[in-house]
């Protein structure tokens, strides 16, 4: 920046602090969050539009070999983008949002606001079977906090605005401000106070605003509920629930699995190469996993499910509706595949909407067994099509609020609530007793970097271990005699505690002040006795690489010592104290409920 301009910056951030209130401030930033977020929402989806709008003229429906070529070719131009721009591998959105607010105090780098906007449309506008919303909210995320950096805005604020920006990214997508809030609160595991609640609910307008000015009254699912809830119906969506769970797991599994899979290939164009041939492989058998999915959804709530199953080699077949059952469940099937292959092979997505498109096939397969069972029962498909949806929103991202809330607004279907939240409730409860942690938080909490509602779990993610460790501690040889030991270590140190280390610095002992209390003084002891005679092992290490502070309160805990060293890379690197630790707990805590 200009010293010029800077200096006129500068001004006015002496005059924000003399006129407007913190409180005021933040209120004033989360509309412009919300609204830069919208906009990030919107750009994105335009973009991805128009690429898609272009490969469609005649080349994508009217010959299905294509889809063979066009995912490899946008895997390809991402690949380019990330060796030459980005020059480090993609990060899922929001995993990553939520290891910045929990590790990096929500400081998101400037080339993260527009990599989303380049890397999502070349995945998706080119087949591959991702969603949007993920990429909008990282982009959203990296606006709204390099907007606090740039204001000085302090870290648990600043969190709270990459929380706005994705209630603002949200809001703009489906144009439901009220989910956009629950969704930011539930994922992000914000606490529900004014303090929260009213930056979130300005953000939150501010997106949709933004939606409505570019779009219009365009809306992402064009249908009127006609078919009203009847108690009758209670068991089916009972079993859609159970049905949503076990989807949830499948799904969830698939997507580790299949990461698990690409990780053996070392290079990168090996996994742009056979995920590209994979997906296009997939697409060719089963068109409607090209790109989001949005076209599947609302051809099955108007009832047309041969426009939903789009051209495929099974044609001549699907007169059979046991065949459209098929190939629906096919859908719900290998949409995980598609959309966990699509990001394991290098593209940029997100993964709520691909939940929300194979919960909507999964529901209108439900429905239609129902329905041709012979058993004369009669359910409405387009009201299982939509709850199946929440249940495997609720089921995979264990958010089952979010998951009710969505799917009434985008809809105008609040007369389907309770059967959302009968459905909802019980996919969540099932998906969570049998895996604890959604796929956006699996590997933060096996990395003890997960942010949760539990305030003192938080508090300890939140901490730091360089911010406790402390390293003014006078190390010793075992080779020492106790006479050096006394005039180059004790006599100099404030401390009561003396590591012993060898010549590669790894530590092998430590001695406390204790421990040569009765013969420090005998000065016949003074050359006959070595440091390796009267040292002992510390009662308990940790292992700066791989402990969480969790685990380092638990040792404390366990060992009962008041000092225990740290190891990093194999060497001694500094102690951390029981007192230090404690206090640092406590300054974080204030901080963090204050």
């Amino acid at each position: 920046m200009p010293i010029q301009k800077r200096n006129i910056f500068t001004r006015f951030l002496i005059w924000r602090y003399k006129h407007i209130s913190n409180k005021t401030f933040v209120h004033i930033l989360s509309v412009i969050v919300g609204f830069l977020a919208g906009l990030a929402a919107v750009t994105l989806k335009n973009t991805t539009y128009f690429i898609e709008a272009f490969l469609e003229q005649g080349i994508i429906f009217s010959n299905n070999q294509l889809y063979f070529i066009l995912p490899v070719i946008g895997l390809f131009l991402v690949f380019l983008y990330v060796k030459f721009v980005l020059k480090k591998p993609l990060e899922h959105a929001v995993s990553s949002i939520l290891f910045t607010l929990s590790k990096r105090k929500g400081l998101i780098k400037p080339i993260q606001i527009y990599t989303p906007l380049i890397t999502a449309p070349l995945t998706v506008g080119f087949g591959g079977s991702v969603g949007l919303l993920g990429p909008a909210v990282a982009s959203g995320a990296a606006i709204s906090s390099n907007l606090g950096k740039l204001f000085h805005i302090n870290a648990k604020t600043r969190s709270l605005l990459i929380a706005c920006a994705s209630a603002g990214a949200i809001a703009s997508i489906f144009q439901s401000p009220i989910a956009a809030i629950i969704f930011a609160v539930e994922v992000f595991s914000l606490d529900l106070t004014m303090l929260s609640l009213l930056p979130l609910l300005l953000a939150s307008i501010s997106g949709v605003l933004t939606s409505y000015f570019f779009l219009g009254n365009e809306v992402l699912f064009n249908f009127t509920i006609t078919d009203k809830f009847e108690i009758k119906d209670t068991f089916f969506f009972v079993l859609l629930g159970v049905g949503t769970a076990f989807a949830s797991i499948y799904f969830t599994k698939m997507y580790f699995s299949i990461l698990t899979f690409f990780k053996r290939f070392k290079s990168p164009k090996y996994k742009l190469l056979v995920g590209g041939i994979t997906i296009g492989i997939m697409l060719y058998f089963i068109p409607p996993l090209y790109g989001e999915g949005f076209g599947l959804i609302n051809n099955l709530l108007e009832g047309d499910h041969l426009k939903a199953l789009g051209k495929t080699p099974f044609d001549q077949y699907t007169s059979n509706i046991w065949v459209v059952i098929a190939l629906l469940f096919g859908i719900t099937i290998f949409k995980a595949i598609a959309m966990t292959t699509t990001i394991a092979a290098g593209g940029s997505g997100g993964i709520f909407i691909p939940t929300m498109v194979m919960g909507s096939a999964l529901g209108n397969v439900v429905a239609k067994v129902i329905n041709n069972s012979g058993l004369g029962l009669v359910v409405s498909e387009s009201n299982f099509t939509l709850i199946g949806m929440a249940g495997l929103i609720a089921g995979v991202l264990h958010a089952p609020l979010t998951a009710i809330f969505l799917i009434a607004e985008i809809t105008g279907g609040y007369e389907l609530f309770v059967p959302l939240m009968i459905t909802s409730s019980i996919s969540y409860l099932i998906t969570k007793n049998a895996i604890d942690h959604s796929i956006y938080t699996k590997e933060l909490a096996q990395q003890g970097a997960l942010i949760t509602h539990n305030k003192d779990q938080t508090v300890l993610t939140l901490m730091h271990l360089d911010d406790v460790i402390e390293q003014n501690f006078k190390t010793v040889t075992s080779t020492m005699t106790l006479g050096e030991m006394l005039h180059k270590s004790v006599s100099k140190s404030t401390r009561n505690i003396f590591p012993v280390i060898d010549e590669e610095d790894r530590l092998v002992g430590i001695i406390l002040l204790d421990d040569i209390r009765e013969i420090m003084f005998d000065s016949s002891l003074y050359d006959t006795t070595e440091v390796g005679s009267i040292m002992h092992s510390a009662p308990e290490y940790i292992f700066y690489e791989k402990d969480t502070m969790q685990e380092v309160m638990k040792k404390f805990q366990d060992s009962g010592a008041w000092n225990l060293p740290v190891i990093k890379d194999g060497k001694y690197h500094g102690f951390i104290s029981k007192s230090k630790l404690l206090t640092a707990y406590r300054r974080k805590l204030i901080n963090f409920t204050k």
